[in-house]
């Protein structure tokens, strides 16, 4: 239980900075089966965009949902809708989750789509 309190606290710290730079942010979450991506308003109160791997075009052609190469589609997918709603830069929220693995891998190919964190 101590982990996951920890990881709460660093969420927490990190959207109160989020909140004061007041620009759209990219939401992580990472379960044990699936990674989701959204992107909210500076606000927190509308979602401008999302992806996942449970959706299936980016489930198509995976091995599995659960590795860094389905963190990756899943990155590319929610730079190019990110794009689309016409937001360049945002803020990246890990939702206190370190920054290696699928995370690194899903922000990575945010990047590489075109967002400026």
């Amino acid at each position: 239980m101590e982990k996951k309190i920890a990881r709460q606290r660093r969420a927490r710290s990190t959207r109160a900075h989020i909140r004061e730079l007041g620009v759209p942010r990219l939401s992580v979450l990472r379960s044990g089966q699936h990674i989701y991506a959204q992107v909210f308003t500076a606000g927190g109160d509308q979602v401008l965009a999302a992806a996942s791997t449970v959706e299936a075009e980016l489930k198509s052609g995976l091995k599995s949902c659960k590795n860094i190469e389905a963190a990756a589609r899943v990155g590319k997918a929610i730079g190019e809708r990110a794009l689309q709603a016409g937001i360049t830069k945002i803020a990246f929220d890990r939702s206190g989750y370190r920054y290696h693995g699928r995370i690194k891998a899903l922000a990575e190919a945010a990047r590489e789509a075109g967002l400026q964190f």
